[in-house]
């Protein structure tokens, strides 16, 4: 036979319950238009992401497309292509935003507008937000298109974080440094790098056969 205690002590927290949906019935109602008003609103944002990003990528591709387009109408091409880079390097969502200004500096080196290349890429190197992998490859193509003119200060303080041994373009970078050595006239510096390089299994086939070739025509 049920306890009496237990049956009141239930019809009052059934009465209780019906007091306070009364009380916060207006309250429970909102927040609960509140939530799918957020999930909606989640979905909606998910779905327009998505769709900013394949139209990042098709504008992408066809870019890259124009770019390749070697034909009697290449340069209309290259300069529509320029023009698709800048507009996504500006629009796009933030991985195509940084791919974009490395395409374009690439064009604008490829056209000889080499001052235009350097600011984009010095952009990239600079931009907290991009992804590090395509900083430090910045970085290096700034370094590189100036191996010869810039101050050689400068470029050995640019690439030495790169040619650290965990960097994934620490081999490019290390061959950068030693041609700024044999530009100081530091022979035996470079020599060990370019050494070093030959001798590292993780290091592109392309730098150890170009490292190979350097240090044949060393002296000693």
């Amino acid at each position: 036979m049920p306890d009496i205690f237990d049956e009141v002590e239930e019809e009052l927290r059934a009465e209780r319950t019906r007091q306070l949906l009364t009380r916060y019935a207006g309250a429970i109602v909102a927040a609960a238009l509140l939530v799918v008003a957020l999930v909606a609103g989640w979905q909606g944002w998910r779905w327009y992401q998505a769709r900013q990003d394949q139209a990042a990528a098709a504008a992408y591709i066809t870019a890259m497309l124009e770019a390749a387009d070697t034909g009697s109408k290449a340069a209309a091409a290259h300069a529509a292509s320029l023009a698709a880079f800048n507009e996504l390097a500006q629009r796009a969502p933030a991985g195509y935003r940084t791919l974009a200004r490395l395409r374009a500096a690439a064009l604008e080196a490829a056209a000889g507008h080499l001052p235009r290349a350097l600011a984009l890429w010095n952009d990239v190197a600079t931009d907290s937000s991009a992804d590090p992998l395509l900083r430090d490859l910045a970085e290096l193509l700034w370094t590189q298109h100036q191996i010869d003119t810039a101050d050689p200060g400068t470029l050995e303080a640019r690439l030495k974080p790169l040619a650290e041994p965990n960097d994934p373009w620490h081999a490019m970078a290390t061959e950068q440094l030693a041609l700024v050595a044999l530009r100081q006239g530091k022979t035996g510096e470079a020599k060990q790098m370019l050494t070093a390089l030959t001798n590292d299994v993780t290091a592109p086939e392309g730098v150890r056969q170009r490292a190979t070739a350097v240090l044949a025509q060393l002296p000693g």
